[in-house]
């Protein structure tokens, strides 16, 4: 199909040692964001937003990541679907969630309400990495946006990854969500 795609896998080993990172640690981000440490179970958000970041030098039309991000996604919605959300301001994401429809990788919309922003703020760093105790999946979302300037959508993946039965043509185990999803939406976008 003729779609130039770059794909980022930011990945790191999260093994505890004397340089572990720890609650009320000060993290410079790659983009200079300054982020206070609240939870260190969420570094894989702090990966992303660094990827997320990086990923401007590629001056992309359209980015989608995929993350087992939180285990609010799962606790909203439990392993049916995929919690989505994101900045784009055209189709993309209608487009997104239609292609889950086809292919049986249901994504749900989360907003990203300015007023979420609020739970994020550190009096000590320009955010913190986690929210609070309400709402941690959009909160996970909107900490990413704090490192996209480009059209974006976030699909958290954390109850559709990795399943203890299996479902339908997904089994028991790694799943390999998102291949179908993406290769629907691509052939759609070429098609329109």
């Amino acid at each position: 199909m003729p779609v130039y795609v770059i794909g980022l896998i930011p990945a790191t080993d999260n093994r505890p040692d004397g340089n572990a990172i720890t609650p009320g640690d000060i993290v410079t981000m790659h983009n200079g964001i300054t982020v206070e440490i609240l939870n260190t179970d969420a570094e894989g958000r702090m990966i992303l937003a660094d990827a997320l970041s990086f990923a401007k030098k590629f001056n992309p039309k359209l980015v989608i990541d995929l993350a087992t991000l939180t285990g609010a996604a799962v606790a909203a919605i439990g392993t049916q679907g995929s919690v989505a959300m994101g900045n784009v301001k055209n189709d993309d994401l209608k487009n997104l969630i239609e292609s889950g429809n086809n292919v049986y990788e249901r994504i749900v919309e989360f907003p990203l309400w300015d007023e979420y922003d609020e739970m994020l703020k550190s009096d000590i760093a320009d955010l913190k990495n986690v929210g609070g105790k309400f709402a941690g999946a959009i909160t996970a979302g909107k900490f990413l946006e704090h490192f996209v300037d480009y059209p974006w959508i976030h699909i958290d993946i954390a109850g559709t990854a990795f399943l203890d039965t299996s479902d339908n043509y997904r089994g028991k185990g790694a799943t390999g969500i998102g291949v179908r999803l993406l290769i629907d939406f691509f052939n759609c976008q070429v098609k329109a």
